[in-house]
């Protein structure tokens, strides 16, 4: 890789859910840029652990940190360890959220416990640990959140709270990229489509029929990891300094 694609180097990025899947694949490619990355995991010590190795095998400094973004009060002490390690932040990746999906708004049998949890991991968890980054972000930095195609296009049943949580952070990241931009902080929120990870693999008997879903899609497939992730990279770096407030959505062109 030739230095000019280290256009991180001497950044250091925080992203949360970073263990497994898009985050996992976010954490090495900011890595492969340059950046020093933390990693936040809720359960999996073994998984964080190794993409720290990973990471670190890159030739950058790397840390898991285990925090329950259900918890709200885990996200001083995560930030608190970052800036502990080392010394500043510069880019946070909201990644970290679950999906539960499949039942409808009128089924009597909804697990409002399980929905109820979602609102509180994918909102208020990701909402705190911005809170509580903000104020110690480097000015120039850059905050980005992982939303949803379906934050933007519900093309089928049984995803209303899932697409709300998400909705919820794209109004959210408006409004905090309003209260930064005079620090030369940018928020933005990517939004891919269906993707090839453990949490898509978990809801995909909830969906309706898959050919029928990308039916829809004008480019017929899913979004690969490195394709998202290299975009996160993107909108973390020097030349989108003045990308501000935005949904970016990478669904091969669902809803167009």
């Amino acid at each position: 890789m030739s230095d000019t694609s280290k256009f991180l180097q001497g950044k250091v990025a925080l992203v949360t859910g970073g263990s497994r899947g898009l985050g996992a694949a976010t954490a090495e490619t900011l890595a492969n840029h340059g950046a020093d990355v933390a990693i936040s995991y809720a359960a999996s010590a073994d998984k964080a652990n190794a993409v720290v190795e990973r990471l670190k095998a890159k030739g950058v400094r790397a840390i898991a940190v285990k925090s329950d973004q259900a918890d709200l009060s885990s996200a001083r002490p995560l930030i608190d360890e970052v800036l502990a390690e080392f010394g500043r932040l510069d880019i946070l990746v909201n990644n970290a959220g679950i999906a539960i999906q499949g039942q409808m708004v009128d089924d009597p049998s909804l697990d409002w416990d399980h929905y109820n949890r979602q609102w509180q991991v994918n909102v208020l968890g990701t909402i705190a640990n911005t809170r509580a980054a903000a104020p110690r972000l480097s000015d120039g930095g850059r905050i980005i959140f992982v939303g949803s195609a379906l934050g933007s296009h519900v093309v089928f049943p049984g995803v209303a709270d899932y697409t709300g949580t998400k909705w919820a952070l794209a109004g959210y990241a408006k409004g905090i990229a309003r209260e930064l931009g005079s620090r030369d902080i940018t928020v933005n929120v990517i939004q891919p489509g269906i993707m090839p990870t453990d949490m898509a693999a978990d809801v995909s008997g909830e969906l309706p029929n898959r050919d029928a879903i990308l039916d829809m899609h004008p480019i017929r497939r899913i979004a690969t990891l490195e394709e998202v992730s290299e975009t996160i990279a993107f909108l973390a770096g020097p030349h989108a300094g003045y990308i501000n407030g935005q949904q970016l959505t990478m669904a091969g062109g669902l809803g167009i």
